[in-house]
């Protein structure tokens, strides 16, 4: 109710306060790598825009950083823990790092969506913004924050750019979509993942008890996902935010490719456009 009484500009004021509340009440410190990742972009594509000269440095500066921050806080605990197991297999000691780095949550997720502002200003297909609040409203927008779907700046900059009404036709069909999502996550979802962990906890499961936990795990982390999906897509709907459908059907496709199509959309299409088509696609083997 207070969102939709502010103007525009405190709308994304707002927008920034709910993101930092729902992203920090766990772990405050996560919010300063939120906002650093927000903040790089934001120098990074304003600098692309005013040196062009100097816009692939810059645009490496963005990668280092933001890829940096993903990789350590991914894979630091994956990296020693491996480090230690083979010096192991040589009978080589070796003290494990007293540090226990804690895995912020969703950091690929907003990693990738930060990136790909700063990637489209460096191709030129959209403008750097000069707006601080607009990229951190962009960047922190809460309801896909944790979980996706992954936004692209060109389709979700705009919608903080332009003036917000309310309408009670998008608020009712935001409370359909939050309520689907819920159920497939409480109803659907937590309901066979009871038969998922009993399967997979026997010890020697006949083969149709196998094949039932395989299959049921399916459909457990289906609806577990694009649940999460579905109650951000509703959740932004309410704040007048349309954000991508992240799944389409995946166990209705006709293969492996078309599967890869329609299953978590956003991230698939994300390496497709910024990953795998710049480094040729199939034209490069």
């Amino acid at each position: 109710g207070v969102y939709w009484m502010l103007p525009h500009r405190w709308q994304n004021v707002f927008l920034i306060g709910a993101g930092a509340v729902f992203y920090g009440y766990v772990h405050p410190w996560f919010l300063g790598l939120l906002w650093f990742s927000a903040t790089l972009d934001y120098v990074a594509a304003r600098q692309i825009e005013v040196r062009p000269r100097q816009r692939r440095a810059w645009l490496a500066v963005s990668l280092a950083g933001n890829l940096g921050l993903l990789g350590f806080f991914k894979y630091f605990n994956f990296f020693a823990d491996n480090v230690g197991a083979v010096l192991e297999v040589f009978g080589l000691a070796f003290a494990r790092p007293a540090l226990q780095v804690l895995l912020p949550v969703g950091i690929s997720f907003y990693t990738f969506q930060a990136l790909s502002y700063t990637i489209d200003v460096y191709r030129g297909r959209i403008p750097a913004r000069r707006s601080y609040v607009t990229v951190m409203a962009f960047v922190t927008f809460f309801p896909p924050l944790v979980a996706g779907p992954i936004e692209r700046a060109a389709h979700l900059l705009p919608q903080v750019e332009r003036p917000r009404r309310f309408e009670a036709a998008l608020a009712r069909d935001a409370v359909f979509l939050i309520l689907w999502g819920y159920f497939k996550k409480l109803v659907i979802a937590d309901n066979v993942g009871v038969i998922v962990n009993k399967v997979f906890g026997i010890r020697e499961p006949g083969f149709e008890v196998l094949w039932a936990g395989v299959f049921a795990f399916a459909i457990q982390i289906y609806a577990d996902f694009s649940a999460y999906s579905d109650i951000a897509r509703g959740v932004a709907r309410w704040f007048g935010f349309t954000l991508i459908r992240n799944f389409d059907h995946p166990y209705l496709a006709r293969g492996p490719a078309d599967f890869w199509r329609r299953w978590h959309i956003s991230l698939s299409s994300w390496f497709r456009d910024y990953v795998y088509i710049p480094l040729g696609g199939s034209r490069a083997g």
